[in-house]
């Protein structure tokens, strides 16, 4: 099976509910340059999208010349995601996203997590955050001196000789 990231995942999804297969214009949960270029990229490397020529104006991914070229999925994209093969493009726009991308939607970012953890009354261990993020100890030490650069005021605590920190008010 395929590993696609979430990015990946949304734009084969989308592509796939409408009727011409058009990966493009892009879905209203990606940013454009919020690595949806590389999203693209490793989709057509991986021949999960396809360029095709194309007269609609939006959604041109790149011209040549006269020639404007859109990206299209392709069964194998149709496949990766568990959308239904068909020799013809789906029709029907009202399919509902997959569960695994509705739940990447709804996941909170890992400085959320962090940030909700060390709000709560004791705070947290450092082993907690850094499970919690899957974060290496320097990773996850230099994530609280940003959250202190943002305004944050976070105590360092010490209880049982384990490292905490806890929220002593928002930015």
């Amino acid at each position: 099976m395929i590993k696609l990231s979430d990015t990946q995942a949304i734009l084969l999804a989308s592509a796939c509910q409408r009727a011409d297969g058009s990966i493009l214009p892009l879905p209203t949960s990606i940013k454009p340059g919020g690595g949806a270029a590389k999203a693209l990229a490793v989709l057509l490397r991986k021949q999960l999208a396809e360029e095709r020529e194309f007269d609609g104006a939006a959604t041109v991914h790149r011209t040549d010349g006269d020639i404007r070229f859109g990206l299209f999925v392709t069964a194998a994209g149709r496949t990766a995601i568990g959308m239904a093969d068909s020799s013809e493009p789906t029709t029907d726009t009202t399919a509902a996203p997959t569960p695994a991308i509705a739940d990447a939607e709804k996941v909170p970012t890992k400085i959320a997590t962090v940030l909700a953890l060390m709000a709560r009354p004791n705070g947290a261990r450092a082993s907690e955050l850094i499970e919690a993020t899957s974060w290496l100890p320097h990773t996850m030490r230099a994530a609280i001196t940003g959250l202190r650069k943002k305004g944050h005021a976070i105590e360092r605590i010490k209880s049982d000789g384990v490292t905490g920190y806890r929220i002593l008010a928002a930015a």
